[in-house]
This record gives structure tokens, sequence and C-alpha cells, in this order.
């Protein structure tokens, strides 16, 4: 059920841990005397100079916490904000205690705990973002690549609204036409003619198969995963990736350090394709082309889809990579009786078939594109779509009765205002804001 957008709302919007800063989102018409209960201004407010934001500095007081909390608060006045409505950000030290005090505090004081993805849905609502720029936002947010980030922020400024828009407003004056059309029909009065008419569907259908063929694109056929192979000075990540690629693609050595530059091999897995890129052992830098090597190698990384970090069996792993891993024990053979999956040996090929097995998996996975919500959704109203318009286009070279035209034409544009936002229902507002996090 849709949550009612007149509750004051509140949620972290911040990671979660122990850090410098958290912040404590409140949106909903009684924002400013929810915060009054916990901030206490150490000051004049001051002008954020930005449609009406304030900055003011000041400190919570807690409810069990003796001491005060260094904080700021942002204000935002409605309709001017992201929810349309009155907006506050309480900005502290994120530590997990006091902001489960400070959000209970809250609670007490009159809010209700924001529902997954409420703050989005409130500006889809109040008109600030469509649906298609609504799901953008859990886009970015699940963003993996350079790529997919693009492609979302692109969405999220209106990159498929805009467009979408304009078709609907032609395809509303065309109706229009038709319809007024049906009100003369006994009139010798002309109000749009077939020669017009077949153009405007024409345009239309050209616009929407463009469309399908930009949301064809979309899909990871058109794009390659990045996996790089990771780890410390001979821990067999060379070994690996040439057993992956099929062929001795990079220099084996026991001696550290062999690898200076990044290699990289394209493999295919379930039909998907991948670049397997090999790069320097992490180690301390003895000179400028050693430097260099580690910072190639970590920049590969940093821009890879997944990591494949390698460690030896009988060494204690450190520190993890950032971003998607997946841990590998290589040179399994030196450690009898291990069958466990993700364990390899490239010397006797023991766990190599089971581990591309895992791989295979995590590919299919990645495969997933952040915006395939509205990609799957977008795809099903505009194939609709297309099927109505080629019927508007028959109907109207076959001089069939304008009443079939028109409803062809209404049945095209109830599928455009569905992916727009223009037309919609409560349960297709839960499946999609259900899928954001809390404080988005």
């Amino acid at each position: 059920m849709t949550p009612h957008p007149d509750d004051t709302i509140v949620a972290l919007s911040s990671a979660p841990g122990a850090g410098l800063r958290a912040i404590v989102r409140v949106s909903g018409p009684q924002t400013a005397e929810v915060v009054r209960r916990v901030f206490v201004p150490d000051g004049m407010p001051r002008d954020g100079g930005e449609r009406g934001r304030t900055l003011t500095p000041g400190h919570l007081t807690l409810s069990g916490v003796h001491s005060p909390l260094p904080a700021d608060l942002y204000f935002f006045r409605g309709p001017n904000t992201y929810t349309g409505q009155d907006l506050a950000e309480l900005h502290t030290i994120s530590s997990p205690p006091l902001l489960e005090r400070l959000i209970a505090d809250l609670l007490a004081a009159g809010a209700r705990s924001a529902q997954p993805g409420e703050f989005t849905l409130r500006a889809f609502l109040a008109g600030k973002k469509d649906l298609p720029q609504a799901e953008a936002v859990l886009a970015v947010i699940e963003s993996k690549t350079d790529a997919d980030l693009q492609e979302s922020l692109k969405q999220l400024a209106g990159g498929v609204t805009q467009p979408l828009a304009t078709l609907r407003s032609d395809l509303l004056n065309l109706l229009a036409d038709v319809e007024a059309a049906l009100d003369f029909v006994d009139e010798d009065i002309e109000f749009v003619s077939k020669r017009d008419t077949l153009l405007r569907i024409s345009a239309a259908l050209a616009h929407l198969t463009n469309l399908n063929r930009q949301l064809d694109g979309r899909t990871v056929s058109g794009r390659t995963i990045r996996i790089a192979l990771v780890g410390e000075p001979n821990a067999g990540k060379s070994s690996l990736f040439n057993a992956l690629a099929g062929n001795p693609a990079a220099l084996v050595s026991d001696i550290p350090g062999t690898t200076r530059d990044y290699l990289t091999a394209v493999i295919e897995l379930n039909g998907i394709q991948a670049e397997l890129i090999d790069t320097a052992g992490w180690q301390t830098a003895t000179d400028t082309i050693e430097a260099q090597a580690q910072q190639l190698g970590r920049e590969q990384g940093d821009r890879a889809d997944l990591v494949l970090w390698c460690v030896p069996v009988g060494e204690t792993p450190g520190q993890p990579p950032s971003g998607d891993v997946i841990l590998v024990r290589t040179k399994a053979d030196l450690v009898a009786g291990i069958a466990d999956k993700g364990y390899v040996s490239v010397v006797t090929g023991a766990g190599l078939s089971e581990f591309e097995e895992l791989l295979a998996e995590k590919l299919t996975t990645l495969a997933r594109s952040p915006l395939a919500p509205s990609q799957a959704r977008c795809r099903a109203h505009v194939a609709s779509a297309l099927t109505h318009l080629r019927s508007a286009h028959a109907h109207c070279v076959a001089d069939d009765p304008p009443e079939l035209l028109a409803l062809a034409l209404r049945a095209a544009l109830d599928q455009i205002g569905e992916m727009a936002g223009a037309v919609y229902t409560n349960d297709l507002l839960d499946r999609i804001f259900s899928r954001f996090c809390i404080g988005k």
C-alpha cells in the first residue's frame, strides 16, 4: 500500500557504520517542529543561496546522552525541494548508537520511519521526477561501472523523459484532431488529412522503434564485463590468467614481480563475454617503473566489474580489495585433500572446472544491468505501444471507421503514459520503490 504523503518521515540517508559524518533526513509538513525537538542552534541561520536553503550550526540534545552532540542543520523550504515538501538534513558524527538514539527521538517527536524509496516516491508524486527518472535514482546507486553510471545519469537528467513527453504531446494532438472529426462526421470539415495522419503515426513509430533499439543497447551483450586478477606477487595470478584464457599469454615465473604491465584476454563463459586482466602484484615500489606498474594495477582493479583476489593456500588473506570480489585460493596442489569450491591448482587442473562454473554464475549475475527494472518495464510498454500504433496505421491506410483509429491511438497513449508515469497504479509504485534502500 502506498504510504500517506502527508506524514513526516525520517531515515538515515548516508551509509551506515562509523565515520566522520552521517546524514539523517526528515521530510513532511511537520519537519520544522520535529527537528526543533532535538536540535539547538548555536548561531543564526546562514543563507545557503539555493532556493531558500539555510545552514544552521548547532548541537543535538538526545535522550539518555548527557553531552551535546555537534551537528549542522540544513533546512530546505518546500516546494523547491527534492520531495516538494519541507526537508531537513541533520549532519553529525556517524556513530551508530548515537544515530539510533537520534532517529528514536525524532520518531518520538512525531515523525515515522521512512519506507524504502519513500523520499523518491514523494519526489514523483510532487512532479519533481517521473517514473523513468525515479528508477534512474536507483540505477545510479547500484551502478558498478562508469558506463552504467553514465547511462543512469543520462536517464536521471531526462534522457528518456523528454523524448517521451514530446511523443506523447504529438499523439495527444493527433488524437484530439481525430476525435474532433468524429463530432463533425456529417459535416464537410476536415480536421486532419489522411496523409498528415499517416505521417504523424509514422513519426511516432520511428521514435518508438529508436527507443526500443536504445533499450536493446543497454543489455550486457553490448558491453564487455571486466575481470581483474589481483593479489600479492607470486600469488598465482598469471598462471590462473593463462588457464582461464586458454593460452600462455602471461609470463610465469617464481621470481616475484614478473608482471610489470597489465595483460588482457577475452574469455567467454555461458555465452557472456568478459575481459580478463592480469595485474602487477601488490608490493612496495622500488623504482619508477615499479611504481607505474603498481598504479596501473590498482586502476585496473578499481575499474573492474569483478575482482579475483588470488591468495595461495596456506597464506592468511589480508585486507580485501574494494568492489565485487571473489577470493581464489591458488596453488591448491601444495596442500593435500582440499576440494572446496574456490580452491584451484593450475598445475594439476584440480578445481578449475568448478571455479569456471562459479565464475560463469557470477558473470550471469553481473549481466543484469542496474537499469533492468526500468528497462524491462519500458520494453514491455514500448512493444505494446508499437503494436497499437501499427494498428492505427493500418486502420488509416484501409480507411476503416475513424472510431477504430481513435481507439488504437488512445491505447498507444495509455502505454506511453504508463511508461512515463502519467498513468500509474499503487501496485506499480510499490513494485518500483520497494527496490530502493531506506533513506533514498
